[in-house]
């Protein structure tokens, strides 16, 4: 058994495996039950405004035409975007990780960088170049070119962890290369799979400003009109629980996808390295097609955005609301990431140093409520506000609440990895020379964790840099975001105007890109 097995099971449970459980402290136990029951406060509200409308305005509101066309563009998005990525990221990641592909290291980089362009910047990239764009074939193409990387990242990063040992198994039994492929190495890509591909469906259902800039209505593009022509009516809450519905759904789906295959690499010493397989005459078409999608998903939107910057010349940096805007959004992704970074420590640690199913329900709970679309969770925050504490509507504070909820998992994951590699033993061990079990805590489990806690403040930085939906509806008045001027101006057709924001947010976005590619193949072992 490698020391890092010997140190999970010794943080798991008491050394020899007898005796009882410890039991976690009471202020974590505390805290962990308070961040779960607030995170359910979108989920409740759902369920509370279903259950209020009683039958007949559910059966007339969500049995009718307009649903079914909106439901239909939902799956029509989802079927066709989803298995597009998963091949690009797949074979991206397979090229540059199991292949002789000249450049691959920087191959590996490129097909990451989309990602650092928010969705809605893409669609505006392509409205520039053809504005005629429009309905499902739209947003399928900016949906693929802005989402695959989330396949493409954790595909790569299991690929470069995979034993090859196990391909040359494969090889030495007769199995050609692409035999191989399908039959050692993609089985082994299932979870990664599964996951990159829940996490395109669920931005699928959760983006607005991309589908709206290319007129094609899904069902948050539907809520979000349905809430400006009357507020907070009944036809927005019903089509946001079938949009929540759907959200289930694909979490069922994931899970079942996933499956209980046991994909560990067991025993110690280090892996030999992959046999990468030989292009020949398929090298310089490997190289043509990445370098195509590289253009396609991140050439021409920053090709778009400088030219619109050359366009509008220098008055348009001289804009009253360009430097505000910065501001507001530094201090929104700052004061988002610390307090989420912060809130989810009792839940990583609980989950880590006390695993249970007590500890895995209070964890649950918060991915669940984070897979619901920003505008449901804004609905839900706007109508507590509105009818129970309308001293704290449209502030400052209801804004990073709504954060905390959208991006908790981001932090949580880069938590329980850290807290993992601090094993208890070491804050016992403090406690043994005289420290008080908080200051134990503070100069070891902290220390220790407190890299993959930057990690994931960072992550969750880049998500409220670019989200726009929870911000158009909670924000005060008189908030200036990079992403809501670069709506509003976007809106207005004035396409000069806007880019200067969507400059900066793809600078803001790119170093926690890096940051978030960095970070998974640290966790392969690279």
């Amino acid at each position: 058994m490698t020391a890092t097995a010997a140190n999970t099971r010794a943080a798991g449970r008491p050394a020899g495996g007898r005796g009882k459980r410890p039991r976690p402290p009471l202020v974590v136990v505390v805290l962990s039950v308070l961040i779960a029951l607030f995170a359910l406060i979108p989920l409740g509200y759902v369920v509370d405004m279903t259950v209020s409308a009683g039958w007949d305005d559910i059966s007339r509101l969500i049995f009718r035409p307009r649903v079914g066309e909106l439901l239909g563009n939902t799956v029509a998005l989802v079927l066709i975007t989803v298995p597009l990525c998963l091949i690009l990221g797949v074979g991206g990641a397979w090229l540059v990780e199991r292949t002789s592909l000249a450049g691959h290291k920087a191959w590996s980089i490129l097909l990451a960088a989309p990602l650092a362009i928010p969705a809605f910047v893409n669609s505006y990239a392509w409205v520039s170049a053809i504005p005629s764009l429009h309905g499902v074939f739209s947003g399928v193409l900016i949906s693929t070119l802005s989402y695959f990387p989330l396949v493409y990242i954790p595909v790569a990063a299991t690929l470069s962890r995979l034993d090859p040992s196990l391909e040359q198994s494969g090889a030495s039994l007769g199995l050609g290369a692409w035999r191989v492929f399908f039959r050692v190495v993609l089985p082994q890509l299932r979870l990664a799979m599964a996951g990159g591909a829940l996490l395109v469906s669920l931005h699928l259902l959760a983006e607005y400003g991309a589908f709206a800039m290319v007129r094609f209505d899904t069902f948050t593009t539907a809520i979000y009109e349905q809430f400006q022509s009357t507020f907070n009516g009944t036809a927005a809450n019903m089509l946001a629980s079938v949009l929540v519905f759907c959200c289930l759904l694909l979490l069922l789906a994931e899970t079942r996808a996933r499956g209980r295959a046991r994909y560990e690499r067991l025993g110690s010493g280090v892996q030999s390295a992959p046999t990468r397989l030989k292009l020949r005459l398929y090298h310089l078409p490997a190289q043509l097609g990445l370098l195509a999608l590289t253009l396609l998903a991140f050439g021409l939107p920053l090709f778009f955005v400088c030219r619109w910057l050359i366009a509008g010349g220098p008055s348009i940096w001289v804009r009253s609301e360009l430097l505000p805007s910065l501001l507001q959004t530094l201090g929104y992704g700052l004061a988002g990431a610390a307090v989420t970074t912060v809130l989810a420590f009792p839940l990583a640690l609980l989950a880590v140093r006390y695993p249970g199913w007590p500890s895995r329900a209070l964890e649950s709970v918060n991915y669940i409520s984070s897979s619901m679309p920003g505008i449901v969770v804004a609905l839900a925050f706007v109508t507590i506000t509105v009818h129970s504490l309308p001293a704290i509507y449209q502030s400052a504070a209801v804004v990073v609440a709504a954060y905390v909820l959208l991006f908790m998992p981001r932090s949580l994951v880069n938590l329980r990895a850290g807290l993992a590699q601090a094993p208890r033993e070491l804050d016992e061990a403090a406690q043994a020379l005289g420290k008080p079990p908080f200051v134990a805590f503070l100069k070891v489990t902290l220390r220790l964790s407190a890299p993959a806690a930057a990690g994931g403040a960072a992550l969750v930085f880049l998500g409220i840099v670019n989200e726009l939906t929870a911000t158009l509806l909670l924000s005060p008045n008189g908030t200036h975001t990079l992403a809501t001027e670069f709506w509003a101006l976007s809106s207005e057709i004035d396409y000069a105007g806007a880019a200067p924001y969507a400059l900066l947010m793809i600078l803001l976005s790119a170093p926690m890109t890096y940051l978030l590619f960095a970070q998974s193949k640290k966790a392969a072992g690279q």
